[in-house]
């Protein structure tokens, strides 16, 4: 299970919404986290076609709507940044001025006591769409190796991510990328930037799913070729999956995390019984979408359905959800 100084229990223990976050046994507003789109520019509110209810917000309408949300009892948010440019080695990603680390330090001024996530991945900031380096800039090999994402010239980018996130003001970072060793390198950056007491939740079991086509969307962050199989995990596999966890908790992860959430909900319950950290589970985009278009149509009671699907979640064993439908959430528990 790992050792100190990689493994600090402590870090889960730290303010009173961290403890909410990780209580085992409360019913707190905190086990929602609600995630937000962010983009450049100002006054900015653009409804997403693909995710009726949800926003691309520029910094400034993303402070009024995590303050709006945070008074009604939600409590963490977690940021996705979508950068004026894109390139290759996905730049926007860990730079100081980047759009992320900008909201970032608003909501740390603006929202004090709001839990601020930030995820740790390059495929909103690379021009291609994939998750880390393409293997021949990774190589440097003149662009004719086959399409492949470089595991481990990633890491050093994604933990150069994760610091820049830290000094902007998150809480908690979340690596979402699935390369193979993340969360030590990024452990081991944090560590070294005198950020050892920033805890990691960390993307353990993230499936390639067809339910992330919304985000995708949100985000612009599609691959151009080829696909996410190649790192992501394959649908079919249960034992993997708890494999891929042990070997985070290993490397240091705190709460570990289950993506996509109701099509997974035995990977949540295999994963609560092995495992003695706090469980997360995503309730994407797909799944929110069709939620939605289905109650439009009323085919379904909205309420109602999110409410079971919600319950399904935490029943499976999850502690803590991250879903567009947290405001509802809050309301329903």
């Amino acid at each position: 299970m790992g050792g100190f100084p990689a493994v600090r229990p402590r870090r889960l223990r730290r303010g009173e919404a961290m403890r909410r976050l990780a209580r085992e046994t409360s019913p707190s507003s905190a086990r929602y986290i609600l995630p937000f789109f962010v983009v450049p520019g100002q006054g900015i509110k653009q409804e997403i076609g693909s995710l009726p209810g949800v926003y691309r917000h520029s910094v400034d309408s993303l402070v009024d709507e995590a303050a709006a949300a945070f008074d009604t009892g939600v409590e963490g948010i977690i940021l996705f940044g979508i950068p004026e440019t894109k390139d290759a080695a996905g730049t926007g990603a860990y730079s100081n001025d980047g759009i992320t680390q900008r909201a970032m330090r608003a909501l740390r001024e603006k929202v004090p006591g709001l839990l601020r996530i930030g995820d740790v991945c390059l495929c909103e900031y690379t021009d291609h769409g994939h998750c880390g380096l393409l293997a021949e800039e990774g190589r440097g090999s003149g662009g004719d190796a086959p399409l492949e994402v470089a595991n481990d010239p990633t890491l050093e980018l994604l933990g150069r991510t994760a610091v820049s996130l830290a000094q902007a003001g998150a809480d908690l970072i979340a690596p979402s990328d699935m390369m193979d060793g993340r969360v030590g390198a990024i452990r081991t950056a944090l560590d070294d930037a005198g950020f050892d007491q920033v805890p990691i939740l960390s993307y353990a079991a993230k499936y390639a799913s067809v339910f992330y086509g919304p985000f995708r969307d949100a985000a612009g962050s599609a691959p151009r070729s080829g696909d996410r199989r190649g790192y992501q995990m394959d649908p079919s596999n249960a034992r993997e999956a708890m494999r891929e966890i042990a070997l985070d908790i290993d490397e240091g992860a705190d709460i570990v995390m289950v993506k996509p959430a109701m099509p997974y909900l035995d990977i949540i319950r295999m994963a609560r019984d092995r495992f003695d950290v706090p469980i997360a589970a995503f309730q994407v985009s797909g799944e929110y979408a069709m939620i939605q278009a289905a109650a439009a149509r009323g085919w379904i009671d909205r309420e109602r359905a999110i409410s079971e699907s919600l319950t399904s979640i935490r029943r499976a064993g999850a502690d803590i959800v991250l879903t567009y439908f947290a405001r509802e959430g809050v309301r329903l528990r």
